[in-house]
């Protein structure tokens, strides 16, 4: 039933977003043509264009169903979809200034298209953190809320019922447990796995979450079977979930069931064709933002210390290929560039300490991104024979060369750069590609622009 209902949220959702984004698009034109006047151009608002103005809100609101931005389990992540929009904001003004160009369309307001993007983005967000309030509220009253008994007393139960009760806004109400053996920090005990059918009946719920351990597997069968009578949806922790990826993908050979235990959602095309459309655009709006920056460091590198301005290194890529990483030269050009640089590191040159202390000696790694070596976010590249080590101590090491390192990441925004703990920054490294959105990729790029890029070294 819960689910019915969110269908129709979701189709409501679409719609509001398709209305809101006409809206900004003729009242930006209103805006520039009747309020702002000025020199005489094409009304956008008319004609060709404003069939053009559908098919262009039907687009943006297609690409954000795509992005998840409908799901039910997306809706109190605010935060994610506003980035989402923002994001698609921002590559809708680059298509479009790009359209305006190549078609040499002169005619057209560049302003009303910036405001209208402003607009759509404003009353987007206002809208979401809205509905976010209001979808709280249903839940509150119960609206939202799914009741499930718990089967299994074991360590997947408890640690469900903890990540359960931290939810702010629980959708699933747990009315009580079955198990073998009482366990009174789980709550109420409704009996033992032979009394399922007759709990159930005895109870209004909506299905059962199996936690059973490894040694409770033959209980499977009745809890399924149970489950068919009273027609109660199933909802299953498997007991090997520690070491079950955050997004599992499976396939099916006969009736062999196999899960890819390194699925990541970078593994499906569409996101690895979104991550690779935001680092293209990304890096040539950076390079050319700041490419008077880079022409100031060229000067400053050269008259510093004499050498190379750009050194040139060899890092560990996706897949474990080799490639060369970029960076400005902040060491004298006559020493051993390995390892980490620490605190009073000798081997740094006056002008490199700035650079290095700002991160601006990594804006060459711009061009990496550009061609595809790196990523705007990732883990940050290695050295060869620090992989070498690294993999023989550390487990899941070589899990972070699923994905094209970054110029920052989810290890770096939390202070693990530099001579800090390998393991933590794996650990950080794993969970950022096993729960990567284009959301995180926007969060990890703003905290890093606004207070990350200050090194300690």
């Amino acid at each position: 039933m819960v689910r019915k209902k969110w269908v129709l949220f979701r189709f409501a959702n679409m719609l509001a977003d398709l209305f809101i984004v006409l809206l900004s698009y003729h009242a930006a034109f209103s805006i520039r043509h009747d309020l702002l006047g000025g020199v005489i151009t094409i009304d956008a608002r008319t004609g060709i264009y404003r069939n053009l103005s559908v098919i262009y809100a039907v687009l943006i609101v297609l690409v954000l169903y795509i992005l998840h931005v409908y799901e039910r389990q997306q809706v109190m992540k605010t935060g994610r979809n506003i980035a989402c929009v923002l994001a698609v904001n921002i590559v809708g003004i680059v298509a479009w200034m790009a359209l305006l160009y190549t078609g040499k369309i002169i005619d057209i307001s560049r302003i009303a298209f910036l405001l209208m993007r402003l607009l759509s983005f404003c009353l987007i967000t206002i809208r979401y953190m809205a509905f976010r309030r209001f979808v709280c509220w249903l839940i509150r009253k119960g609206l939202f809320q799914e009741h499930y008994i718990l089967v299994g007393n074991g360590h997947l139960a408890h640690q469900y019922l903890a990540d359960n009760h931290r939810e702010v806004y629980p959708e699933i109400i747990i009315d009580g447990y079955v198990s073998k053996v009482q366990k009174p920090e789980l709550g109420k005990c409704l009996g033992s796995y032979e009394d399922l059918s007759t709990i159930a009946e005895a109870n209004q719920i909506d299905g059962f979450i199996i936690a059973l351990e490894p040694h409770e597997i033959h209980f499977m069968k009745y809890v399924m079977e149970t489950a068919g009578k009273e027609g109660l949806q199933l909802r299953l922790i498997p007991f090997f979930n520690d070491y079950y990826p955050a997004h599992p993908e499976f396939d099916l050979v006969g009736k062999t069931k196999l899960v890819n235990l390194r699925a990541t959602p970078l593994n499906k095309l569409g996101n690895a064709l979104i991550k690779r459309l935001v680092d293209i655009v990304g890096s040539s709006l950076l390079i050319v933002l700041t490419s008077p920056i880079m022409l100031l460091i060229t000067i400053g590198v050269r008259f510093s210390s004499p050498g190379s301005v750009i050194f040139s290194h060899n890092r560990v890529g996706k897949n474990k290929k080799p490639f060369v990483m970029h960076k400005f030269r902040s060491m004298k050009d006559q020493v051993d560039h390995e390892g980490w640089t620490t605190s009073n590191d000798s081997r740094r040159t006056p002008f490199g300490v700035f650079i290095r202390k700002y991160s601006l000696d990594e804006l060459p790694q711009l061009f990496d991104v550009l061609v595809g070596n790196m990523s705007l976010v990732g883990p940050r590249p290695e050295l060869p024979r620090y992989v070498r080590q690294f993999k023989e101590e550390i487990p899941l090491y070589l899990v972070r060369q699923q994905v094209r390192p970054g110029m920052t990441g989810w290890a770096q925004i939390h202070g693990l750069r530099g001579d800090t703990s390998i393991e933590k920054r794996v650990e950080y490294d794993i969970w950022y590609i096993e729960n990567w959105s284009l959301g995180l990729d926007i969060k990890i790029l703003l905290k890093t622009a606004f207070g990350r890029m200050k090194n300690n070294e």
